[in-house]
């Protein structure tokens, strides 16, 4: 298992994900991305494909969590629901991604992984399995499967050649019985399915495509590491060793069309043409972090050879068999996000000579499936996280002692002394000189403000602390005041501590392992009572940190210090990867609750209620407190923390939104102002701490206040046409769907009356080119003054009457292309009253300037493409030989070098067509190719 980096600060998170796949040039198939259609009722020929990614969890806790509390653990639950429903499902096979166990040495978790996998064996479904790195001994990057010893291997034992019954299916196992291969049928169609372990040797891949090529087959490949996610939980992107595999088999393998890995945390897919131009699609499964382990989540592929489809959707057939009052908001049948339940097109026949799309005799499978675990399901409220708007956007929490942030720093160097104010009082923050941390190798560059941090914490800053390694003794952290209430309290009624952290990229184990982040300073083994422990005896009363094997630890000293230690554990944790962590002490249950992005973990304490403290101690930030002394500093870098003095929920946490909610205005403009009125006031009611905006004709904003009204004065245009205004409230980017409208007049002053018309020079502007407004204004004598030109409500552009007319130009990207209305307002002056024309304008989108030239003629020949626009032109463009697309690329101004695939030798005329985009026509230009060599 496994994840990917975090995302940039607030106000650039929308460009992370686009700068990723343009770094990649992984261009999407046509309707690779598409909305899953269940309600499909024509027949047609139809199978599914069961998924089952890392069920690592599920084994690691099925004898002391899953089967006490529910008769089952969801492994099981998931290979019993596929061998019920295969024949209804028409499911000819199933490939799991590996990480069956969490501990490849524990035997108690291969019997769990085994009772699962035998309800397949002995209902006949065939399937493909592979270890992922929690299945061998030493998952090192530099240890292939060829190291392996396979007597020491608990997986080769359990899954090994001979150790299972052989289905049908099965092709055969390579050298080291690490890998195997498959042939299923399905709707008359044979398939190769291809199953490569962690980390497969480059004699493994030789072997693979050799099988693969022979048999000739479309091929699906299974592995447990290939494609990840980036930290906005959506966007594909490529592995270190997910490349390896690229390179070294996918690309040059033209049957291999499809592949499954685990391992990251997320799902996403992503297609991409291999050497021969033809699309492969690689799909990410992975629900390890989830609630319960992954809370029984499975993939369901549907195949429509008919209709040239394959649908992709997430069910859980362990949350319907829950029973009702166990279930939780967390428990959904189906994931819906767009990386959870998608369709991504492929032309079988088109792609494979000789395929055969089989008998159109199966409904629509994606709906069968979803009616089979729905059948009496009532599901739980689901979650509804948003991304924060604003740094306001945050619910506040009577009974906060500490909320830490670093929203008011620069990026940068923290200096020696520098203090970070507490958002909640009295508690700064202030980073330990060099002196005082004890760190004789600690340098002051080590402790930096960045912002780069979580997109659900509405703090747009974070620290970093760089270079800690325990071995040398570098360490850096930043402190409480002693005599604090944080620092003071017991904390008698429970209490809440939220975090986000993130392991640096370069973490390493025996320099980072067992660092803290957050700790609650003091020795232990002096709190009276305390009960001796083999470990951690000296160390602070509280303390978040992360273990030798990147797993959560909350370690602290109860109320009752005689109970001894009290921990809980998280799954395995990625680094460069953001986390929000809500440690929850609650005294009434006794317990202790680790939370990781708002998920329970499944290891939490118990017989734990309160918390015992040294007295005067500070809380730290960036290292660990052991004898004594600092220690052990954190690597990777923290964000904003909170200590709350009693137990709270999770609407109430860092990662929840304040519900807007409650607006109104009370107050508003007449309907018709008095001549002159030159400002006029708004009020209202609203959520505390929103921004009430203005908009329209009327410009102005406002803070809610903490009893819930605002109150804007805002100046009233001068102008003789009837004016709007809109009122809404938000939280930044964040607003409530509650917008407010009206519109009022100024009463035109005792003059005579004048006339505006105006028309547009050109009738068919394009984006891009400069529009202009031709205005005459008529009166009883020649009108003077300004003329103006606006579009809902803001103002384009502006020109002076001479003569009774006036010229306006406004910029070529004023208006987007479509339609628009433009008001054309005269104020008047002072022998003519104020007059108004409206005008309505189409806007084309800019034309694009496509030239394409060859270079070389050779058997792979470069095209040259020049795509020239008034503005900037983005979009994808697409080489086509006939109807096949041999070659994309992404649109950029000015010029791009397409490399094509091999060709023959001989004349070939290619399309080059750029698709255009939102501001841009498409274009279209041929192109003669000519290989002589």
């Amino acid at each position: 298992m496994h994840s990917l980096p975090s995302p940039r600060s607030l106000a650039t998170r929308g460009l992370a994900a686009a700068a990723v796949l343009a770094t990649l040039s992984l261009p999407q198939a046509a309707g690779a991305a598409a909305p899953v259609d269940a309600d499909d009722a024509t027949d047609a020929s139809r199978f599914t494909l069961a998924v089952l990614p890392d069920t690592q969890f599920y084994s690691r806790y099925a004898a002391d969590q899953f089967i006490p509390r529910y008769g089952k653990d969801p492994f099981q639950v998931q290979t019993e629901w596929i061998a019920e429903h295969a024949d209804e499902l028409n499911i000819p096979f199933v490939t799991h991604v590996g990480d069956i166990v969490d501990r490849a040495g524990n035997a108690g978790e291969w019997t769990a992984a085994d009772r699962a996998m035998d309800v397949l064996d002995a209902a006949g479904v065939p399937y493909g399995i592979l270890a992922g790195n929690h299945d061998v001994n030493n998952s090192s990057d530099s240890v292939l499967d060829t190291d392996y010893t396979v007597a020491n291997e608990r997986y080769w034992q359990n899954f090994g050649p001979g150790k299972r019954p052989a289905p049908t299916t099965l092709g055969g196992y390579d050298a080291t019985g690490f890998s195997q291969w498959h042939v299923f049928e399905a709707q008359g169609q044979k398939f190769l399915s291809m199953s490569l372990p962690w980390r497969a040797s480059d004699a493994t891949l030789a072997w693979a495509k050799q099988v693969i090529e022979t048999q000739n087959l479309p091929t699906i490949l299974t592995s447990h590491d290939l494609i990840g996610i980036d930290a906005d939980a959506v966007t594909a992107r490529e592995s270190g060793y997910g490349k390896r595999v690229w390179d070294g088999l996918i690309k040059s393998t033209d049957q291999i069309f499809l592949t499954f890995n685990g391992h990251f945390h997320g799902s996403t897919h992503l297609t991409r043409n291999n050497d021969a131009g033809h699309p492969v699609t690689q799909v990410l499964i992975d629900h390890q972090m989830a609630y319960e382990g992954g809370n029984g989540y499975l993939g369901l592929m549907e195949f429509d050879l008919t209709n040239n489809t394959m649908t992709m959707q997430t069910a859980s057939p362990w949350v319907v068999g829950k029973p009702a009052e166990k279930l939780t908001s967390y428990d959904q049948a189906f994931l819906e996000a767009p990386n959870q339940q998608y369709q991504v097109k492929l032309d079988f026949s088109a792609r494979f000579a000789g395929f055969q799309d089989g008998p159109a005799d199966q409904p629509s499978l994606t709906k069968k499936a979803r009616d089979i675990i729905l059948d009496g399901f009532v599901p739980p409220a689901g979650d509804s996280r948003e991304l924060a708007g604003n740094e306001d956007d945050y619910v506040r929490v009577p009974g906060t002692l500490a909320h830490w942030r670093f929203g008011d720093a620069q990026p940068g160097v923290v200096a020696p002394g520098q203090v970070f104010e507490d958002a909640a009082g009295e508690s700064d923050l202030r980073r330990a000189t060099l002196a005082e941390s004890g760190s004789t190798t600690a340098e002051v560059g080590d402790v930096t403000v960045t912002d780069q941090v979580n997109p659900y914490s509405s703090d747009p800053r974070a620290v970093c602390f760089d270079g800690s390694n325990q071995t040398t003794g570098r360490f850096s952290y930043l402190q409480s005041a002693a005599g604090t209430p944080v620092t003071k309290t017991k904390f008698p009624n429970g209490y809440t501590i939220e975090t986000f952290v993130k392991m640096d990229a370069s973490w390493d184990a025996t320099a980072n392992g067992w660092s803290k982040a957050v700790v609650r300073s003091g020795n232990r083994s002096t709190i009276p009572g305390f009960a001796r422990t083999q470990w951690d005896y000296t160390a602070s009363p509280t303390a978040l940190g992360i273990s030798n094997l990147r797993e959560f630890q909350m370690t602290e000293v109860p109320g009752d210090p005689t109970r001894g230690d009290k921990t809980a554990w998280s799954g395995e944790i990625m680094v460069d990867t953001w986390q929000h962590v809500a440690v929850v002490n609650d005294v009434d249950t006794q317990t202790t609750t680790m939370y990781v992005d708002g998920a329970p973990v499944l290891r939490n304490a118990t017989a734990s209620g309160g918390a015992s403290m040294n007295s005067g101690m500070p809380w730290i930030l960036g290292a660990d407190w052991v004898d004594d002394k600092a220690k052990n500093g954190w690597h990777g870098c923290i964000g904003e923390t909170r200590i709350i003095d009693h137990p709270t929920t999770p609407d109430q946490w860092l990662i929840a939104r304040p519900e807007l909610a409650g607006f109104t205005v009370d107050r508003e403009p007449a309907a018709t102002l008095p001549t002159g009125t030159a400002s006029t006031v708004l009020t209202g009611t609203g959520t505390p701490r929103a921004t009430v905006t203005l908009g329209g004709d009327l410009d102005g904003s406002a803070t809610v206040d903490a009893d819930g009204r605002w109150w804007i004065a805002a100046d009233v245009p001068a102008t003789g046409r009837p004016l709007t205004w809109t009122a809404e409230q938000g939280f930044g980017e964040r607003v409530d769907d509650t917008v407010a409208t009206g519109t009022f007049a100024v009463a035109a002053p005792a003059l005579p009356a004048s006339s505006t018309a105006a028309t547009l020079a050109t009738d068919a502007p394009s984006y891009g080119a400069p529009h202009r407004v031709v205005v005459r204004v008529a009166g009883a004598a020649a009108p003077t003054g300004a003329v103006r030109v606006s579009a809902g409500g803001r103002v384009l552009g502006t020109g002076t009457l001479a003569g009774g007319r006036a010229v306006v130009t406004l910029p070529g990207t004023a208006l987007a292309p479509g339609r628009h209305e433009l008001v054309v307002d005269y104020p008047g002056d002072a022998g003519h009253a104020p007059s108004y024309d409206r005008v309505t304008v189409r806007v084309a989108r800019a034309a694009a300037d496509l030239r394409v030239r060859t270079a070389g003629t050779a058997r792979r020949p470069r095209l040259v493409v020049r795509l020239d626009a008034d503005v900037a032109a983005r979009g994808r463009i697409e080489v086509r030989s006939g109807n096949r697309v041999v070659a994309r690329t992404t649109a950029t101004d000015g010029r791009r070098v397409v490399r094509l695939p091999r060709l023959t030798r001989g004349r070939h005329v290619l399309t080059v067509r750029y698709a255009g985009s939102a501001t841009v026509a498409p274009a279209t230009e041929r192109v003669v190719v000519r290989v002589r060599r």
